[in-house]
C-alpha cells in the first residue's frame, strides 16, 4: 500500500513531537548530572540541544510547506539523576530517531519528494553521529 500525504504528515508530526522530547530531556539532564564528571556532562548535553532545535524547526516547517499543522506538544519525558542511565535513555532515543527518519525517507520517495527524502537523510547522518558518540562514552563506562 502506498504511503499518502496524511501519513506522511502524522509521521514527520510524531518526528517533531520526539524532537521537542529530545529538547527538553537534553537540557534537563544537563541540569540533572551530577558527580565529579558533571561539567562535561552537562556541556555535552547542553551542546545536543541547538541540533534538536533545529531539527524541530525544519520539521515543523516542512510540515507547513506540506500543508499540515506542526505537533505542539513533546512525547512524554524520561528523567533520571542516574549519569550513565541520562546516557542510556539518550542512546535509545537516538536510535529510534534514525529507525523514524529511515521510514520517513522511504515515505518521502514513495510520494516522489526527493528535496525531503534527501533532507531527512541529513537528519539520519545527525542522529548517527549523536548515537556513535553516546555509545563511546557508554563503551568503558564504570560503575
Amino acid at each position: 500500500m502506498a504511503t499518502t500525504m496524511d501519513e506522511l504528515l502524522e509521521g514527520l508530526n510524531h518526528d517533531l513531537a520526539a524532537e521537542y522530547q529530545a529538547v527538553i530531556t537534553y537540557q534537563l539532564f544537563a541540569s540533572l548530572s551530577t558527580g565529579p564528571f558533571r561539567n562535561e556532562i552537562r556541556e555535552f548535553f547542553q551542546k545536543e540541544v541547538p541540533d534538536e532545535i533545529a531539527h524541530a524547526e525544519f520539521l515543523a516547517d516542512k510540515i507547513v510547506a506540506l500543508g499540515g499543522t506542526p505537533a505542539t506538544e513533546p512525547l512524554p519525558v524520561k528523567l533520571t539523576r542516574d549519569n550513565r542511565e541520562m546516557f542510556e535513555i539518550a542512546l535509545e532515543a537516538e536510535a529510534e530517531a534514525i529507525q523514524r527518519y529511515e521510514k520517513r525517507v522511504r515515505q518521502a520517495d514513495e510520494l516522489g519528494l526527493t528535496g525531503l527524502k534527501v533532507q531527512l537523510e541529513d537528519l539520519i547522518v545527525d542522529e548517527t553521529n549523536h548515537k556513535e558518540e553516546m555509545e563511546k562514552i557508554l563503551q568503558n563506562w564504570k560503575e
